[in-house]
């Protein structure tokens, strides 16, 4: 990824040629001590903040899309004309100022006052529920909390969150926190005056039990019962626990929640040599980190390549040759037969030694609550378009919920962070009557060492897989197409691509919607 601050600035309010940026086109600049980017969108003209307020990404190398600048790290978008951060993983938004044109010349001239955003929903059309409960404290449970309050939603807003941790920047529990490489005050998503300030109630250790959509009440592990005027399910999924003797020792973590990427730090600082049994997304992330901090690491995995079913075999090959040149050693085609202490026996016979084990074999979506309450379900929560199950009212958002993908033109479930989050932004405006259809692109990363993987689009199933350009220079877009429809598309140093692949996927489903 290029870094904005290679880059030579101007002095923006000392002015420059009206001609010198065309349509779409970015100019990284300064004005006094901050990084302005001049942008052009049609005959206008902006100034905003150079840098996503997500990871610090750089917006110069990012797209225009319309009256939004997207950045090129995670896919953060942002408008143009307010500096509103429009959609997740950004939560903040960023800086506009005031720019001028005099004849040829464009002038930057002072930073504006932050803009009053302008509910989603008109008046006439705005619902207000009496009061919204959100059952679940991740990234779905906390962008939808956010959200009903930048849209100026007065009513009472609680989150009930199982975790002891306010929410989290969950990706970096198996990147750069375990990694040893992020502060542990980069981990909480908001401070604690962020939730007094804004009125959310944020309800922690404490869990949901049963849930009455007719009597519009949720009944909490106590036994005390809360009313709602409306509900979001956003309770995630939680880490599969394979049946495997011994498993379930002390000696075995599992990472999903802070307290657990705590435990795992605590135990890498003495640590040695330590088995990751899966060789998916998390356990390479986790085996990943892991070696960064020197420790021997053996991964073991029932499949013939990593991540061979999400990525093809062909990327799944390049992403284990990243990790054996990091020194890590694959025990492809085998299990976990059992776990004794420090000793981990495979089903080929073969006993590894263990500082520790880390499972990473997947996770399950939660949804015992909504099965008890009658909702509909199908290998998660059933939603319609604008995120509502089948008890109007109820909302389900992130890993839990399964949506009709305008895309594939499948009903998809995705356990990624971005979805979640925008899919609690979604259902926010929702919940606020706004009917806004969940048709955003789906988008992930993935991170091995150096090697960010960025995917947008889903594909559970495909046919064909071309490459253009090459994995092992570290440069390249991988589609992945079924019955000649491109479905998906991973890039390795191409950020720019990716967005405009997102982009290009989004103009089709508007065209498609309008036909």
């Amino acid at each position: 990824m290029s870094d904005a601050n290679e880059v030579p600035r101007r002095d923006l309010s000392k002015g420059i040629a009206a001609n010198t940026l065309a349509d779409g086109g970015t100019l990284l600049g300064r004005v006094a001590d901050d990084d302005v980017l001049l942008v052009r969108s049609g005959t206008e003209l902006f100034a905003v903040g150079a840098h996503c307020t997500h990871y610090h990404g750089p917006l110069a190398d990012g797209l225009v899309v319309g009256d939004t600048v997207r950045c090129p790290w995670h896919h953060a978008c942002f408008s143009l004309r307010t500096g509103d951060a429009v959609r997740a993983p950004a939560l903040d938004s960023i800086a506009c100022w005031r720019v001028d044109r005099q004849g040829d010349m464009v002038y930057v001239r002072e930073k504006l006052p932050e803009a009053q955003r302008a509910p989603a929903a008109p008046a006439a059309a705005r619902q207000t529920p009496p009061s919204v409960i959100i059952v679940g404290g991740g990234a779905a449970g906390l962008a939808a909390a956010d959200m009903l309050r930048r849209e100026a939603y007065e009513g009472p807003v609680t989150m009930i969150s199982a975790d002891e941790a306010p929410p989290v920047d969950r990706p970096n529990l198996s990147k750069d926190y375990l990694a040893g490489q992020a502060q542990e005050d980069w981990i909480p998503l908001r401070s604690p005056e962020f939730y007094t300030e804004r009125r959310i109630e944020l309800l922690l250790g404490s869990r949901v039990s049963a849930i009455d959509p007719p009597a519009r009440t949720v009944t909490l592990g106590d036994g005390s019962k809360r009313a709602f005027g409306a509900l979001l399910i956003a309770t995630g999924a939680d880490p599969v626990r394979l049946p495997i003797p011994g498993a379930d020792g002390a000696n075995v973590h599992y990472l999903r929640s802070f307290a657990d990427s705590r435990a795992l730090v605590a135990k890498a600082g003495t640590a040695r040599h330590v088995v990751v049994v899966g060789a998916s997304f998390i356990g390479l992330e986790v085996a990943a980190s892991l070696r960064t901090r020197g420790i021997a690491v053996d991964a073991v995995a029932p499949e013939a390549t990593p991540m061979e079913r999400v990525m093809g075999a062909e990327v799944g090959r390049f992403i284990q040759s990243l990790h054996e040149e990091k020194g890590v050693v694959f025990h492809l085609g085998q299990t976990v037969r059992r776990v004794d202490g420090r000793t981990v026996t495979l089903s080929s016979g073969a006993a590894l030694d263990a500082d520790f084990v880390v499972m990473g074999v997947g996770v399950s979506p939660v949804i015992d609550l909504a099965e008890k309450a009658g909702l509909a379900v199908d290998r998660g929560i059933s939603v319609n378009e604008f995120l509502e199950t089948s008890a109007p009212g109820i909302f389900a958002a992130g890993d839990i919920a399964r949506w009709p993908d305008p895309h594939s033109g499948d009903r998809i479930r995705v356990e990624h962070w971005v979805v979640a989050e925008r899919q609690g932004q979604v259902a926010a405006r929702n919940i606020l009557g706004v009917r806004e259809r969940f048709d955003t692109v789906p988008f992930f990363w993935s991170q091995h060492y150096d090697v960010t993987i960025n995917y947008v689009g889903h594909a559970e199933h495909w046919d064909a897989v071309r490459v253009d350009g090459s994995l092992d220079s570290r440069d390249c877009a991988v589609t992945y197409s079924r019955a000649g429809r491109r479905l998906a598309v991973a890039t390795i140093f191409r950020d720019r691509e990716s967005l405009a692949v997102e982009a290009e996927m989004e103009r089709a489903i508007v065209s498609a919607q309008r036909t």
